[in-house]
């Protein structure tokens, strides 16, 4: 025991009484009792002790709260845990103090146009700041991203996305979105490795029907590297030989592998404006298991007969070897339509089972895609892509015929899988003289809720008995997951997941699902606000959707972007009334937009 230091105590400082402290601390830490201060000053200094002793371990009681904590006027040892956790506490908040003052110094440094030295802790300075930047307010580490603006002369949390851009760390138009949501890009060693095997093993076509000599061919867009579908035709004098064919992922990849495990994580491919999310990596979804013109692969195959009315005469699914013979594009086959008997029926036939899905019910709600262009000056424009030209609905037909018929397929083997349901709208609107954008836009409030679920139901928005997801197993894990169920029944194994199973991993893939259909939203959202923000001061045709209390809800009749408008010097407009707005202003970082009524 260091006893009789107290004049060291009140010379010095307080460093020696802390070590009396922990002294004092090491013996009674284990006694569950409450001890007075004159009785640990006794301990500190000897029984004969003066008020000048007490005086001095009171000080160190009260500045140095490692070991003790009072109560009720007495004071308890804590425990050896509690003290371990305070110092740990402590040296963490040194730790920061020491990352604040070297971090806002070099942030001051940026700041005025230097390009100083990065210190030690500068991933530590780029975390509080991306934290800041992502959830405001909501940050994790909040107070400690605050106090470092505050240290360089800032206030404004938002600040921090500008002060990320100037560090290189994010770009102009960083989405935010993706960030928000933890999507990860890129594949670990092991997935590639599996890549590497996957890439090198023969084609295997045991047990597969040759098909290879089918007049097989691919359409897609221009840029569309992972071809997972194909289509051929054969016309006879009295009927049609059709077949669809979808990449065999199935066969590669099995269940719980380090691929199927990533590609359950992603659930989908992302597709984005520059940015494009895969949920296979390209080695598999652009090469080996791409149906790729030229090279023969494995498919599933539906071969479905047709007369030449479009009456379906018969159909069957088959484990297949294809080989495509052309790749072809949507312009390329709407340039042939006329002039080639195999896309003229195509079209054709497209247009008979489309006429009967109408009939059964079905909703033509399709607008046109959006498509963002970026100019070499950062000036944005969007294509229009209409998704009812020939050769689009030649693949979106036939596409819904295959899940349909898949549908039926698993529901009438009674093969667990997961279907695709929608119930009868609330109302059917009529297509009144307001126009489609207005009728789209009103009638898909009307809409039933879609359901991901093992009972088998009707898609009434399609038109069909039953549906699921099987023509994009390249694409979307749950396609992955009911062509394994498909492939089994085909060559008689047991299913691969139980009904149990399939409900765990909906359960799994549909919040990861609705995540990926926001960021899509918002990221389109985006670059719209940007280009009327680029755009200030012109004006744009819109359709009033809805009179509100104090403003209206809108739609941009040719960018179909949903705001609202405030009113205005009494102004009175009709639900369906067309009308010019103006761009006052636009931010996409705020999601801000201002627009102004000038003709109605």
């Amino acid at each position: 025991m260091n006893q009789g230091k107290i004049v060291e105590y009140i010379d010095q400082g307080r460093f020696v009484c802390a070590v009396c402290l922990q002294d004092i601390w090491e013996l009674i830490q284990d006694e569950a009792e409450h001890f007075t201060h004159r009785y640990l000053a006794q301990l500190a200094f000897g029984e004969s002790i003066a008020d000048e002793h007490v005086s001095a371990l009171v000080r160190a009681l009260f500045d140095d709260r490692l070991y003790f904590k009072l109560k009720d006027g007495r004071y308890l040892a804590n425990s050896e845990e509690v003290v371990e956790r305070i110092v740990r506490k402590r040296e963490e908040a040194t730790r920061k103090e020491e990352r604040l003052t070297e971090g806002s110094a070099w942030l001051k440094e940026v700041l005025e146009g230097n390009a100083p030295e990065a210190p030690a802790c500068r991933e530590e300075i780029v975390q509080l700041l991306t934290g800041l930047a992502l959830y405001g307010n909501d940050a994790s580490d909040f107070k400690h991203g605050k106090e470092l603006l505050k240290r360089i002369g800032i206030s404004d949390v938002g600040e921090s996305r500008k002060l990320l851009m100037g560090l290189g760390v994010w770009e102009a138009d960083e989405n935010i979105e993706l960030l928000r949501a933890g999507v990860v890009s890129e594949f670990g060693d092991a997935e590639y490795a599996e890549c590497d095997r996957l890439g090198r093993l023969p084609l295997g076509t045991e047990g597969r029907e040759d098909l290879t000599g089918l007049p097989v061919v691919t359409i897609d867009g221009p840029l569309t590297r992972d071809f997972d579908d194909a289509i051929s035709l054969q016309i006879e004098p009295d009927r049609l030989s059709l077949g669809i064919h979808i990449s065999d992922v199935s066969s590669a990849i099995s269940p719980d592998t380090s691929l199927d495990l990533a590609a359950a994580e992603r659930a989908s491919s992302l597709y984005l404006p520059r940015k494009t999310v895969p949920m296979l990596p390209p080695e598999l979804s652009h090469n080996a298991l791409s149906l790729v013109e030229g090279e023969e692969r494995r498919a599933v195959s539906l071969l479905v007969r047709f007369d030449r009315e479009g009456n379906l005469l018969e159909s069957r699914f088959a484990p297949s070897v294809i080989r495509v013979r052309q790749r072809l594009s949507y312009d390329q086959v709407n340039e042939w339509i006329e002039d080639d008997d195999v896309f003229g029926e195509l079209h054709r036939l497209s247009r008979l089972l489309r006429r009967r899905r109408l009939e059964a019910g079905a909703l033509n709600l399709s607008l046109p895609d959006l498509e963002v262009a970026f100019s070499t000056d950062g000036t944005i424009s969007f294509e229009h892509i209409d998704q009812n030209t020939p050769s689009r609905s030649i693949v979106a037909e036939l596409m819904i015929l295959y899940n349909g018929l898949a549908g039926e397929f698993f529901r009438e083997r009674k093969v667990p899988t997961l279907y695709r349901t929608q119930g009868e709208p609330g109302q059917r609107l009529p297509f009144g003289e307001l126009g489609f954008v207005y009728y789209v836009f009103q009638q898909r409030r009307k809409l039933s809720p879609l359901h991901i679920t093992t009972s088998p139901g009707p898609h009434v928005g399609l038109g069909v008995s039953a549906y699921t997801h099987v023509t994009s197993p390249l694409r979307r894990y749950l396609d992955l997951v009911a062509q394994r169920q498909m492939t089994a029944a085909l060559t008689g194994s047991g299913p691969v997941y139980d009904e149990e199973r399939l409900e765990e991993i909906r359960l799994h893939e549909e919040p990861i699902l609705r995540s990926l259909q926001q960021i899509k939203r918002n990221r389109l959202r985006y670059w719209i606000l940007k280009y009327l923000g680029q755009r200030r001061g012109e004006r744009y045709k819109a359709l009033v959707l809805d009179e509100l209390r104090s403003k209206y809800r809108i739609v941009l009749s040719d960018l179909y972007l949903l705001a609202e408008m405030k009113r205005s010097n009494g102004m009175i407009l009709k639900t369906g009334q067309e009308i010019i707005v103006e761009v006052g202003r636009s931010d996409p970082w705020e999601d801000t937009l201002e627009l102004i009524c000038r003709e109605s």
